[in-house]
């Protein structure tokens, strides 16, 4: 399936934001000892709320990775992994199976309780991507789990007059609606591709929380030269009306992530995120009873 298009609505920015702070991530491991870089950390919850974490994960060197992530649970939230390179097997207590392959995204909705794996199915090459989490309102974090593979032929995408090339995962860009919506936490999700010295304007509403995360090459955001493997938090100010992004004489690609907070009590207890403590004990006791799907 085609969903690329260079017939667009351009965004009109008259008000960009600026860059409140950059952020590095800080190495981590995680499932069973797969190397990772942790960009956006529990610290960050409140400020990048409704997003509670970004896993950015790539290398060549199959040590890192082939162990994969066993069978591990969820409570409370959706996770949103985005493939560049690899390949993954998922399987979870649902009885939901895909296979996430480059390009491909997989959205999962945890809810009430899942318990899932994802496995690399190569055991060589390079393995690359990102894992979003994206918290649930009070009121949907028991639904019913959910699970949509979304192959790379099926997210739209365009090209701005400047050559930018846009991977629409969520929300809607220049007119061009991305592969999944959600209206309370309304996420936007792109993945930039900038040529040299290209530039690319994003509208955003001045109350959603927003940030770039540059995984090659350089960015410059209103001033402020955000490098290599950087996240840039842009500032919420008022009268702003969105972003504007400038990529450096090597280009860039970056991930431009917003969504609209929901200003509830966040609660954490690993892979269980609710709105109070008694919630997440409750998590931990139906995990331990086999109460999830």
């Amino acid at each position: 399936m085609d969903t690329t298009t260079s017939a667009t609505t351009p965004d009109t920015v008259r008000h960009p934001r600026s860059v409140e702070r950059l952020v590095t991530g800080m190495p981590t491991s995680d499932g069973a000892g797969v190397k990772l870089t942790r960009v956006l950390t529990q610290p960050l919850q409140r400020r990048l709320d409704p997003f509670l974490m970004l896993d950015a994960f790539g290398t060549d060197n199959p040590d890192d990775y082939i162990a994969g992530f066993p069978d591990h649970p969820h409570r409370g939230f959706e996770t949103v992994t985005y493939m560049i390179a690899g390949r993954l097997r998922h399987r979870d207590s649902a009885g939901h199976e895909g296979l996430l392959a480059g390009g491909g995204v997989q959205w999962m909705t945890a809810g009430r309780g899942l318990v899932h794996s994802e496995i690399p199915e190569q055991q060589e090459g390079r393995m690359e991507g990102f894992q979003l989490w994206l918290n649930l309102p009070s009121d949907r974090k028991l639904c019913e789990p959910g699970y949509r593979d979304i192959a790379s032929g099926e997210i739209p995408e365009f090209t701005s007059a400047e050559g930018v090339r846009v991977r629409v995962i969520a929300g809607t860009s220049h007119g061009v609606a991305g592969a999944v919506q959600r209206e309370r936490t309304e996420p936007l999700y792109l993945d930039l591709q900038l040529p040299p010295g290209a530039a690319f304007e994003q509208a955003l509403p001045p109350g959603h929380n927003a940030f770039a995360y540059v995984y090659r090459g350089a960015l410059d955001i209103a001033g402020t030269a955000v490098p290599l493997q950087r996240m840039a938090i842009l500032r919420n100010e008022a009268g702003s009306d969105g972003v504007r992004l400038a990529a450096g004489p090597e280009g860039a690609r970056a991930l431009l992530i917003a969504g609209q907070p929901l200003n509830e009590p966040i609660a954490q207890y690993g892979p269980f995120v609710m709105n109070t403590n008694e919630q997440v004990f409750q998590a931990v006791e139906d995990f331990r009873a086999g109460r999830f799907a």
